[in-house]
């Protein structure tokens, strides 16, 4: 494993307050020095700067290395997930209780689906 891999220990989670919770309880959960944390709840008054913001500030940090978000969240930054391009941090989209997961919106399958020649 290289050095660059090896300092991305975090999960970092942008989704819905019972997603959030639920991989708060599981332990993925982390404030650092800076008063950082590493997730972001996302209701009805977040507003989309926050969201964009909170996407762009987990995708440049240097100690996260999976950045999962729900499905029906990442529909608000759908333009902003479908330029991100870097193999570090990974974005990952996960359903919600009350969001089925639908791959035909998922950026990263339609990525895997255009290398092979699925369309």
């Amino acid at each position: 494993m290289s050095a660059y891999q090896k300092d991305r220990s975090l999960i970092a989670v942008i989704g819905d307050e019972d997603t959030v919770t639920g991989l708060l309880l599981a332990g993925i959960g982390h404030v650092d020095s800076k008063q950082k944390a590493n997730f972001l709840v996302v209701d009805a008054k977040t507003t989309l700067p926050t969201l964009e913001e909170t996407f762009i500030e987990f995708t440049k940090r240097k100690d996260i290395g999976i950045i999962l978000i729900n499905q029906h969240v990442a529909e608000d930054i759908r333009g902003m997930l479908d330029e991100y391009q870097q193999a570090f941090p990974t974005v990952l989209e996960i359903p919600s209780k009350d969001h089925p997961y639908d791959p035909s919106k998922d950026s990263v399958l339609k990525r895997v689906q255009k290398l092979f020649g699925d369309n």
